[in-house]
């Protein structure tokens, strides 16, 4: 795998990522250009997530609706990019930024864990916008998601791009359709997304599946870790992590 994917298997490992950036509740918000400045400049990794705007653009953002972080109403999805950056994100300056300048900003000085917001039946053009950036960014980087068929569809179409599957359900997603509810039946997902290392919830951590997949070379990434206690209690079992809240030692895997 390190000659496969490089410094970004490496990276893989160490150090701490910081989940939607090194934000605070006094200082920069989540999934803002000052959060990944701010994991950067402290020597993180750093993991955000993305959705594609009304015009086709992949934009940094969580939720799929505008209330929480920007105070608005309606999805994120029904703006274009344009509209999106004129919202101001938890009453700051900060701006919803799309996932070109978020890169720009990040450049090679982190590693970055891309989440893909994909929705269940729409698997394709967010795919496609993410990897139209993400070709020309010359830093490590990750794609991450709890979407399967999105991970297949890469797998099939950019192999050479690092994946990890986020924690996948036990039972089949309800708002899925018919033809993959029977998929669900023959297959568990790991067998559909074909990732090459596993982003686990602290909800399935320890679980037996996963450390089988580990017996076996697959790394496994715990999110999202609060406190330091949460991390003693599943390290064993893990690479690295994905953390909020605290500020982990970097070489936090010890």
């Amino acid at each position: 795998m390190r000659k496969r994917f490089g410094e970004a298997w490496d990276l893989l490992f160490d150090p701490p990522i910081a989940h939607r950036g090194l934000w605070s509740p006094d200082g920069a918000p989540e999934n803002s250009l000052g959060a990944f400045q701010a994991a950067c400049a402290a020597g993180y990794g750093v993991e955000l997530d993305v959705h594609l705007s009304a015009d086709g653009e992949a934009v940094v953002f969580h939720d799929d609706t505008l209330k929480r972080m920007a105070g608005v109403e309606g999805k994120v999805t029904d703006r274009t990019a344009a509209e999106l950056a004129e919202l101001r994100l938890a009453g700051t300056d900060e701006k919803i930024p799309t996932l070109l300048e978020a890169l720009a900003v990040i450049g090679h000085r982190a590693m970055v864990h891309i989440e893909l917001k994909t929705p269940f039946g729409g698997v394709g053009p967010l795919e496609q916008r993410v990897h139209e950036v993400i070709a020309d960014h010359n830093g490590p980087l990750c794609l991450i998601g709890f979407n399967p068929y999105s991970h297949a569809w890469y797998a099939d179409r950019y192999p050479g791009v690092l994946r990890g599957l986020d924690s996948w359900a036990w039972e089949r997603p309800a708002d899925m359709a018919a033809e993959q509810r029977q998929a669900f039946r023959n297959l568990e997902q790991v067998e559909i997304a074909r990732p090459h290392f596993l982003a686990l919830g602290l909800d399935v951590l320890p679980h037996l599946r996963a450390a089988e997949l580990r017996a076996e070379g697959m790394p496994v990434v715990a999110w999202t870790v609060r406190k330091p206690k949460q991390w003693d209690a599943v390290k064993d079992g893990c690479d690295n992590l994905i953390f909020e809240g605290f500020v982990p030692d970097r070489g936090g895997r010890a």
